[in-house]
């Protein structure tokens, strides 16, 4: 196996894939509402990552439209996606997650949040649901680099990653870390920081994503102006090529690439080709004889 990818872990724990069910919870975030910032992270939407989910459903309707026509043999993943999905006060966090959990198929609640939000009263609540299903928790690390993360407007420096890591890892619980290729003023040095920087932890999963300009973000407006050229497909295979070889292959890997709702993406094109995309990097992976984890070495 080139990689060692989400749904080959999940027929090896499950015995078959699981399916996604993405859920809009209702929060905010801390770099929208003023706590850290008002304007969010530059690449961000108004929806978060939850432009495809309706967000006047509750969550409870999110998720029995997720299990609508399933088999009774189905598992699934109950994902809270967009924006800080810890970011409220614990009853409130109980009672969004306890609305999730409504049926026995679904085996792991996946809790999307910011590494700033999370402290010891939210870990234990987080890990109070291993007896009812697996859990992990996604941290949108994007950038080792605080510089970068000032670019971006992400609102905390890594410090806080290293925190909540520790937190988490107390607590056992899972971290899938999201690293995000081709930010503003950043090269390939600065994805061999990144990736010698989460080789540090004790980390499970993984996600890689291409970086787009969407509309209606700070980083269109860059894009217009010239400030901000995204990288080619041929810059970004090589990136995740490098990520991929250089990680520990015990790691999961969640994803490979990210997606743009079309109706929003300005650029780059190539995003709209994600099996294209995913196929260019099998290819040189499989041309060079690499794999996971082929030039990782132990921290």
């Amino acid at each position: 196996m080139l990689y060692n990818n989400l749904s080959g872990y999940f027929r090896e724990k499950y015995g078959k894939r699981l399916s996604k069910i993405c859920i809009d919870g209702g929060f905010s975030c801390p770099n929208r509402d003023g706590l850290c910032g008002t304007d969010g992270c530059i690449y961000c939407g108004e929806r978060g990552a939850g432009e495809h989910i309706d967000p006047s459903v509750s969550i409870r309707e999110q998720v029995l439209r997720g299990l609508e026509g399933a088999e009774a043999d189905d598992l699934f993943v109950a994902y809270f996606q967009n924006f800080t999905n810890t970011y409220a006060k614990i009853s409130v966090l109980r009672e969004r997650y306890d609305a999730a959990l409504i049926d026995e198929r679904i085996k792991i609640l996946a809790i999307g949040t910011r590494p700033d939000c999370i402290d010891e009263e939210t870990a234990a609540l987080i890990a109070s649901y291993k007896n009812r299903c697996d859990v992990w928790v996604e941290l949108g690390l994007q950038t080792a680099n605080d510089r970068t993360a000032d670019i971006i407007n992400r609102g905390y420096h890594r410090e806080y990653f290293e925190r909540a890591m520790d937190i988490l890892s107390r607590y056992e619980i899972p971290v899938v870390v999201h690293l995000m290729v081709g930010l503003p003023g950043e090269g390939m040095e600065d994805i061999k920081s990144t990736v010698e920087y989460i080789n540090r932890f004790d980390i499970f999963g993984l996600k890689i994503h291409s970086i787009y300009v969407m509309a209606g973000t700070r980083l269109a407006d860059m894009y217009s102006s010239g400030e901000y050229t995204p990288p080619t497909q041929s810059e970004y295979v090589d990136a995740v090529t490098y990520i991929l070889t250089h990680i520990s292959p015990s790691l999961v890997v969640h994803r490979l690439t990210g997606d743009c709702p079309r109706d929003l993406l300005i650029a780059p094109e190539w995003n709209m080709k994600k099996s294209e995309t995913i196929n260019a990097i099998v290819y040189k992976m499989q041309l060079e004889n690499l794999y996971q984890g082929a030039r990782w070495r132990k921290m």
